[in-house]
């Protein structure tokens, strides 16, 4: 797969059988889990353009109120909020209800450290309160391990599995599906035997019966490799690594390869110096994401009734500009998802004002956090993956109704909308 190791233990599973693994049915529901890593200033993605404030506070960085025929403005979304313009491409998505926004999301972690805040949210933990049991999707995917699993079950897009996948039952990390492949024809069942049987050093006579029911995977991954893929309804790629690997995971989710979970990064988000506006670092990075998911959505118009996905970062950045024309980290973000069951066309939220906010160690802590992350996430997990047992995903923790999927979709509505300081542990 990624890399000898990874893929030796993929081929391995063919031999050796693995838990209640079978072909897949086309069924699936998948979760695509997008992380902007370096903290995004979510406040310049979805600008909260009716709050005076954020002009007073960003004098060099605001991006301009939506005005008819001026150039370089915010794209309005509704009479308070407003899309970065190269966020444009996800208007129609927002206008068609399948875009959602939840304003004021974050953790209790106030450390400032990219690496503690990714660590902890990827884990699904409060902060100080490890959960040693692999990361919050590798939970997931376990409680769901007695379901039709296969190798590609569950696939990080990119040279290393992410953290939250830690735990899964059936995880790969690949960066093409060409990657996927073995090196004997996929159409003779006894050269393949022999392919294994040279791997391991011994003689396989008859394959598990979820090794034969993987091969049978490998055959319609193999279809793919074998021709030129053209992304449907015209959807046109960002040429990047991000780019590349949404387009594989349509090509997975179209393949059919019970792919039930995707994870894939994208960084660039850390903007402490010279972060500008409608152009610069951070324009550069919204431009990325912004196209990407716009092509992706348009590629699996088909399979969008079985795809969700959620667009979320470690934290949020101050709300004011610093000395260095950039932001520092702050505290609360704007969590975003796309989906068919997604309760979208709407800011999740009440907006919670541009106070600099709660002082901590780093001083004041940016924008204020109303949701804990893991009440989102488990929202998601329910409604859309139906995991009954979010317990065993965020021990010790009670969710909070978010709102963000459609009515009816929520199994459960406990407390109120806020994350009572996100340490309800």
């Amino acid at each position: 797969m990624g890399n000898a190791t990874t893929r030796r233990a993929f081929l391995r599973k063919l031999v050796l059988g693995s838990t209640d693994t079978s072909s897949a049915t086309g069924t699936t529901r998948t979760l695509v889990c997008v992380f902007l890593r370096g903290g995004a200033d979510t406040l310049n993605m979805f600008i909260p353009y009716a709050d005076d404030r954020y002009y007073s506070l960003r004098p060099t960085i605001a991006i301009k109120r939506p005005t008819r025929g001026v150039a370089d403005c915010a794209v309005r979304l509704n009479d308070f909020y407003a899309l970065h313009p190269k966020l444009a491409q996800w208007l129609p998505i927002f206008q068609d209800g399948r875009l959602g926004i939840v304003q004021a999301v974050g953790s209790d972690n106030n450390s400032g450290s990219h690496f503690e805040a990714q660590d902890q949210m990827e884990h699904g933990e409060s902060q100080n309160k490890a959960v040693n049991s692999g990361g919050w999707l590798g939970r997931h995917l376990q409680t769901r391990a007695h379901s039709s699993q296969t190798p590609l079950s569950a696939v990080a897009i990119g040279p290393a599995v992410q953290e939250s996948l830690r735990g899964a039952p059936h995880v790969s990390a690949i960066s093409s599906i060409s990657q996927i492949q073995l090196e004997s024809p996929a159409h003779d069942p006894a050269s393949v035997g022999k392919a294994l049987s040279k791997l391991y050093g011994a003689e396989v006579g008859i394959l598990s019966e979820p090794g034969r029911a993987t091969l049978a995977l490998l055959k319609r991954v193999e279809a793919l490799r074998g021709q030129e893929y053209k992304p449907a309804g015209g959807a046109q790629y960002p040429e990047s690594d991000f780019g590349s690997g949404l387009r594989e995971t349509a090509r997975l989710i179209k393949a059919n390869v019970g792919l039930e979970v995707a994870c894939i990064d994208l960084g660039g988000w850390d903007t402490h110096f010279f972060q500008g506006s409608v152009s610069g670092v951070q324009a550069e990075a919204i431009d990325q994401l912004s196209r990407g998911l716009a092509a992706f959505d348009t590629d699996i118009a088909k399979e969008r009734h079985a795809v969700t996905t959620i667009v979320m970062t470690e934290f949020g950045r101050r709300v004011y500009e610093n000395s260095s024309l950039g932001t520092d980290h702050g505290r609360g973000f704007a969590l975003a998802a796309i989906g068919d069951h997604i309760n979208g066309g709407t800011i999740h939220g009440a907006w919670p004002g541009l106070e600099t906010g709660e002082v901590d160690i780093l001083g004041p802590s940016g924008l204020t956090v109303n949701f804990d992350y893991r009440s989102v996430l488990a929202e998601v997990l329910s409604g859309v993956a139906g995991n009954r047992q979010i317990e065993a995903v965020f021990p010790h923790f009670t969710p909070k109704p978010v709102g963000l999927l459609k009515s009816g979709v929520i199994p459960f509505a406990y407390g109120n909308n806020t994350c009572d300081k996100c340490d309800p542990t």
